[in-house]
């Protein structure tokens, strides 16, 4: 009997050009919608950095490549967040990007819920003040 095939959310949603068009869509919004100001204040001026680290991240969160494990070691997201204070304020800012970003590059709304659930815990995890 053949095992049953599995797709990851990584396949689910498009694959690579999905993950980078949401990566990029994520940081565009960050850098120009106005209530996202204090979540942009947090990160360097130059986002490119950031994207292809979230990039990276984000392929092999979502079931593909670990790109990023493969190139810089365990994310210790947490650990590494230290660096910038984030509040309730800052993370809730983050959140309206991700979930825009989602909104606009994944169509199924399933698929964006699978997603949103556990990356809204994450982020909820990464504050670092009241």
């Amino acid at each position: 009997m053949a095992e049953p095939e599995t797709t990851t959310l990584y396949e689910a949603i498009g694959g690579d050009p999905t993950v980078r068009a949401l990566t990029r869509r994520f940081y565009e919004l960050m850098d120009t919608l106005p209530e996202a100001a204090r979540c942009r204040a947090v990160h360097p001026p130059d986002l490119s950095g950031s994207e292809e680290k979230f990039y990276e991240y984000l392929t092999g969160w979502l079931g593909g490549p670990p790109i990023y494990v493969e190139k810089r070691g365990h994310p210790m997201l947490r650990r590494r967040h230290f660096v910038a204070e984030i509040g309730p304020e800052e993370r809730d800012e983050w959140l309206l990007c991700f979930t825009r970003a989602l909104e606009e590059t994944i169509d199924h709304p399933k698929l964006r819920q699978i997603i949103l659930d556990p990356i809204t815990r994450l982020a909820l995890h990464m504050q670092n003040k009241e």
